[in-house]
């Protein structure tokens, strides 16, 4: 209807993306390296054969961490050395896993609901049997993710802890 007010909109919204340092995993000037092969603007495919731009994690798709490459990004804003990276990427190795296991859990819960309800009665049995396996997964990803933090926390100095806390206060980084 207004293709010039979609245009500025358009141009306006990707403007504040790439002006956000919390979106750039790059380097000291907050570019998107590793985003587009050198596009600039996030378009295309990452370096990890995923696809460009940011992904918070706070939906479907999401990455874990809240960041498409939470190593990357951690390694930078934490100033990491290289034991530690290595042991962080373990880390999150594990916890993508036990995600990856909540997702499937996911799908399973729905499926029992959906069946739940499609029959001539409500099969409570059915419903009953989704909610325990909803409840029994986000106890077990609740416990990964508690790990997960403790692990980081004796992994990283007093300052890294600080600006970790930092970064998870103001909702930069998603947990």
């Amino acid at each position: 209807m207004y293709p010039e007010l979609h245009s500025a909109l358009h141009d306006w919204w990707h403007a504040q993306r790439r002006s956000q340092g919390a979106w750039s995993c790059g380097g000291p000037d907050g570019g998107y390296r590793g985003w587009g092969r050198g596009h600039g603007h996030g378009h295309g495919r990452g370096d990890d054969g995923s696809g460009g731009g940011p992904d918070f994690g706070d939906g479907d798709g999401g990455g874990y961490f809240g960041v498409r490459r939470p190593l990357r990004f951690l390694a930078y804003k934490l100033d990491l050395d290289e034991r530690q990276v290595g042991e962080l990427a373990r880390i999150l190795d594990e916890l993508k896993t036990e995600r990856a296991q909540a997702e499937v859990d996911r799908r399973r819960t729905v499926s029992s609901f959906a069946d739940a309800v499609a029959g001539e009665t409500f099969d409570a049995a059915k419903a009953g049997e989704g909610a325990r396996l909803r409840v029994t997964s986000a106890e077990s990803l609740r416990d990964a993710v508690l790990k997960a933090l403790q692990q980081i926390h004796g992994l990283l100095d007093p300052d890294q802890r600080a600006k970790l806390a930092y970064l998870i206060r103001t909702g930069t980084l998603l947990i």
